[in-house]
């Protein structure tokens, strides 16, 4: 661990990118065993250290890195014949190099965590990421609880989410002011339009109200006169529930009912 850490010092990591790059092997190499023989996608390997664990479990390794200094360290010193390492951003590469791969393991920064269970929802592709202790809180996050949020319920709707390991900070350099968590996810087969995720949104904002005063608080944001969001509202199935009460499915199931009520040019 200490040569990993001189050798990030001596390069200074860019905070900009969001980087604290882990230093522990052992970590590196349980989260490695999830990409067992599969076609496995990297996003920011740093210094390569998870990389070299994928290596040896994965049958391909596709590792995308946006700081250049690393991407050339990357191509000097990792010597494994089955990775292929890409300069760039991860979400402007095409689709097209993704195809044969099944599965991502990565130590994401923290900054793109929103973005990379965007990427992973629409691709449909299985996961094992290590992200903030507290974001993975709210993607675990049950029905009726403090941290139950909008991305507790778009994460349940479409992954099942498993936590795996909580990794405390000094397990980074340079070490960030939170701890981590690995959590494993895998995709669900199902499909939420671009319209039901907007109303989702729209009625988390207002969480602690009932379905019906959610709504109607909403009313704007849906072009709806207070009379027509008074009658959409009164016929929902759970319109006197509290949304942070309802179940993911249950929040999905009102969200639709709304839909077919109106249109929304999205």
């Amino acid at each position: 661990m200490d040569s990993n850490i001189e050798q990030i010092k001596a390069l200074r990591a860019n905070r900009k990118l969001g980087q604290n790059f882990m230093v522990n092997e052992a970590v590196a190499e349980s989260e490695a065993e999830y990409a067992l023989g599969r076609n496995a996608i990297e996003l920011g390997p740093g210094f390569g250290i998870l990389t070299k664990k994928l290596c040896k479990k994965a049958a391909r390794v596709l590792a995308v890195e946006r700081d250049e200094r690393l991407y050339e360290l990357l191509e000097q010193n990792l010597k494994c014949k089955n990775a292929t390492v890409v300069k760039g951003d991860f979400f402007k590469q095409p689709d097209k190099i993704f195809d044969g791969y099944d599965i991502m393991v990565s130590n994401i920064p923290y900054n793109l965590s929103s973005k990379t269970i965007s990427w992973l929802a629409k691709t449909r592709i299985e996961a094992l990421l290590c992200v903030q202790k507290e974001f993975a809180e709210h993607m675990l996050a049950k029905q009726g609880t403090k941290k139950y949020s909008r991305l507790s319920v778009m994460s349940h709707l479409m992954f099942d989410i498993y936590q795996i390991m909580r990794v405390p900070r000094n397990n980074f350099y340079p070490v960030p002011k939170v701890d981590s968590m690995i959590v494993y996810m895998r995709p669900k087969k199902v499909g939420i339009s671009a319209k039901v995720t907007y109303i989702i949104n729209l009625l988390m904002e207002h969480k602690k109200k009932s379905l019906r005063n959610a709504l109607l608080d909403s009313r704007k944001a849906l072009g709806l006169t207070q009379e027509n969001a008074l009658s959409i509202s009164e016929s929902l199935s759970l319109s006197s529930s509290r949304v942070f009460k309802l179940s993911p499915e249950q929040i999905a199931q009102s969200a639709e009912e709304v839909a077919a009520s109106l249109s929304i040019k999205r």
